[in-house]
């Protein structure tokens, strides 16, 4: 069967709509399931006045082969992926800091170190690698809400995905890359 936008005649384009609108109930129960659960990511925890951000480390390098990968939200085109020797969890300030790999379908892609705070839910973009693997920090990188008006949901899915136990970070980088290898994770035990 060719694809919707390619059908060569209206019978063929009548056989696809039960897959299509099946497609789109399952996007739809995912979507609600992952907005049911946002609760557990704080959303209007104040801030603590004494946080202080750690330094924050040099970016890692990273492997495009050791990715693992995922989609940030249904009507997005990019797919998102993270090395996993590059998850970084501080016990000192709270933050998940990792290397994000965003992919199109023509092989386009942009690098960021970013950064998860749990207790907000706040994310930051340190620095973004070239396409000759070197790194440019961000002038003035600020926390940003995971759930603000972006075009990209990334930080969202990473947080209540794999990252982030209700307002604090997983316990162990083994646990995030356990849950990303099992992106039904948080709709099976939640």
């Amino acid at each position: 069967m060719t694809p919707f936008l390619f059908a060569t005649s209206r019978r063929e384009t009548k056989a696809m709509v039960p897959a299509v609108r099946r497609r789109h109930r399952q996007w739809l129960a995912l979507s609600l399931a992952l907005f049911a659960s946002t609760a557990g990511i704080a959303q209007t925890t104040e801030d603590d006045p004494d946080w202080t951000e750690s330094a924050v480390p040099t970016a890692p390098a990273f492997d495009m082969s050791r990715l693992l990968t995922f989609s940030g939200a249904v009507s997005s085109s990019l797919v998102y992926g993270i090395d996993p020797a590059s998850i970084s969890i501080s016990r000192s300030d709270g933050l998940v800091r990792y290397v994000l790999v965003a992919s199109n379908a023509s092989g386009a892609r942009n690098v960021m170190y970013e950064a998860i705070r749990c207790s907000t839910g706040e994310f930051k973009t340190y620095a973004r690698s070239s396409p000759d693997g070197r790194w440019t920090n961000v002038s003035n990188p600020e926390w940003r809400s995971v759930f603000g008006n972006m075009p990209s949901k990334h930080a969202l899915y990473l947080a209540k995905a794999a990252i982030c136990d209700g307002s604090a970070p997983a316990t162990s980088v083994d646990i995030v890359v356990r849950r990303l290898k099992n992106p039904d994770y948080r709709l099976t035990t939640d």
